[in-house]
């Protein structure tokens, strides 16, 4: 399962890039601690900062996001409707991250964790000489909701 990390193990992931935590970095990573699991976009962060009360802009939300992106604080994610969605990175360089069910109908991403990809891994290294360091696989479909109500 994911590991829960603290405000004082994010902010030690950025001052190891030589970066500070600000008031708007940590008030945007608060959000994500609040939120376990949840894959937010930019704009549901500013609506989670507006609901709170800061004065927090989008466009400094948007910034946020990037940096702390590209500094593997979170992860960047995209699910095949133009949105990019964030979470907090919890990838053990030893173990690959968690997998995505994403419901075409309505929109709903579940996490999976289990990977049955070490074998293909493998392979991959045996034919191509290629050792894989991390995959995401993203699955579309409809999830058992949609399907009750016969949108499938």
């Amino acid at each position: 399962m994911a590991q829960t990390y603290t405000m004082e193990d994010l902010k030690q992931k950025l001052q190891e890039r030589q970066h500070k935590m600000t008031p708007q970095r940590q008030i945007v990573l608060q959000i994500f601690l609040d939120h376990p699991g949840e894959h937010l976009s930019a704009e549901d962060c500013h609506d989670i900062l507006r609901e709170r009360k800061a004065e927090i802009g989008l466009a400094t939300v948007y910034r946020t996001l990037e940096l702390l992106s590209d500094l593997g604080v979170l992860q960047k994610m995209e699910f095949g409707d133009g949105c990019s969605r964030y979470e907090v990175n919890t990838t053990d360089p030893k173990r690959h991250h968690h997998h995505h069910l994403i419901c075409t109908k309505c929109g709903k991403v579940e996490e999976f964790d289990e990977d049955m990809l070490e074998d293909l891994e493998a392979d991959i290294l045996k034919k191509c000489g290629f050792k894989t360091l991390d995959h995401q696989v993203k699955f579309y479909g409809v999830c058992k909701e949609c399907q009750e109500r016969g949108e499938d």
